[in-house]
């Protein structure tokens, strides 16, 4: 410690803070149970909808819905959006699309080569929604937004197949499965490409992602093990704490926007809003059970005062781990009641899996080594030494180093340490 005349030099001690912190940001890729969580729970709602919806596929998004391809067609254009179902409008490329689909959303919940199942998901959701945009509950689009934040994290690094094959393999991306997915998917591109069928803007955007990918196998395959590894692991790290700072940073943002609309609205300041709901014959799956609630002004009341002060505050207690994780779990009960009052499973599925990235590592540890899912290595049950090293540690515990480039841990560090974790 540099000490002048005997006192301490404020300046290194002032800069030991941000050192600190930008080496963690570009050293590990935080949250990792919680961005696994978030993988599976999108990609699980996803599908589910996808499956559900199986019968009904051509009139909600293929040929034989009311919005006709001559519609959807005007709308992308003026709107720029994307859609491959806008390639061709005949019935084996819709369900060609539909099935790809289908298997992306199973494949990522599995955690299957996700660098390239998360792009194939994003297309999908994408492809299918903007086809038919007046589809959908309000969940459809938190999973379009969060179809695409998933592309930038590194969401398989626990609970997935791509975890398991790097700590038996060495490394994520061993065996010819990857270069074959990733060409096929060079191909597509390369025909939308040549055909005209991408925007400048998609084209970019496709492009760095098909390019980053072959540039990591090459490092991973044939590359020194120095400073172009290193760097390429920096920049990984980079985006991936960068997705999950906007995943967490949309979910704020939904609650508060949601919160404060309520309280502008004449229903929810006289504490009434959630009778109507309860009244329409189209959100009461349970009739008997929404007459009970609505029967009772006092519960109407506290339901709807409650609901608009647990979206209101939530973003404010993000810096207080003990109110968070109360008002955490208040939300989630809330979209649960959503799922079996109002009928609207999916939003609330959907709703959840966005609240999850919240959820302390050490609650999704313990739930994790109850479930027994994917991963035995890191989900039996531990001795409490073995135990420590991946729950929450506390202020001021000396932490280790990152993992090394290329190869995923076998057990994740908790993001919790310190106090700057995302499970916070």
């Amino acid at each position: 410690m540099d000490r002048v005349n005997g006192a301490r030099r404020p300046g290194r001690a002032w800069a030991a803070g941000p050192r600190r912190a930008l080496e963690r940001v570009t050293g590990e890729a935080l949250g990792p149970y919680q961005s696994a969580v978030v993988r599976i729970g999108f990609a699980g709602t996803w599908l589910f909808f996808l499956l559900r919806e199986l019968p009904n596929r051509r009139e909600l998004y293929g040929p034989d819905g009311p919005w006709s391809w001559e519609l959807a067609q005007r709308l992308v254009a003026s709107n720029d959006a994307f859609s491959v179902l806008m390639w061709s409008r005949s019935a084996f490329w819709f369900e060609t699309v539909y099935v790809v689909s289908v298997l992306a959303s199973a494949l990522l919940v599995l955690g299957w080569r996700t660098r390239a199942t998360s792009v194939v998901f994003m297309v999908g959701v994408l492809s299918l929604q903007n086809r038919s945009v007046f589809m959908g509950d309000g969940g459809d689009n938190v999973i379009h937004l969060m179809a695409m934040y998933l592309v930038l994290t590194r969401c398989a690094r626990v609970w997935s197949l791509d975890a398991r094959r790097a700590r038996l393999r060495g490394s994520a991306s061993a065996g010819a499965a990857g270069p074959v997915l990733w060409g096929v998917l060079g191909a597509v591109f390369a025909y939308a490409v040549v055909t005209g069928r991408l925007g400048s803007g998609w084209t970019a955007v496709f492009a760095a992602l098909w390019t980053g990918a072959a540039v990591w196998w090459l490092a991973e395959r044939h590359g020194p093990r120095g400073e172009g590894r290193a760097a390429l692991d920096v920049l990984a790290n980079l985006l991936h704490n960068a997705g999950m700072l906007v995943i967490m940073a949309e979910v704020c943002l939904i609650y508060a926007t949601a919160g404060w609309y309520k309280i502008q609205g004449s229903r929810w300041q006289d504490g009434t809003a959630l009778y109507y709901p309860l009244r329409l014959d189209y959100f009461t799956p349970w009739p008997w059970l929404s007459g009970v609630l609505a029967g009772s002004g006092l519960m109407v009341m506290l339901l709807s005062y409650g609901t608009v002060a647990v979206q209101v505050a939530f973003p404010f207690t993000l810096f207080n781990r003990r109110v968070k994780n109360v008002l955490l779990a208040a939300m989630m009960l809330e979209h649960a009641g959503i799922a079996v009052l109002l009928g609207l499973p999916f939003f609330s599925m959907a709703m959840i899996a966005a609240d999850a990235v919240f959820l302390p590592t050490g609650f999704l540890v313990w739930a994790g080594s109850r479930a027994g899912v994917l991963r035995p290595g890191v989900l039996r049950r531990r001795s409490p030494l073995r135990a420590s090293a991946v729950a929450p540690a506390g202020p001021g515990e000396r932490r280790g180093g990152a993992p090394a480039a290329g190869a995923l841990p076998p057990e994740p560090r908790s993001p919790d340490a310190d106090g700057a974790g995302v499970g916070r």
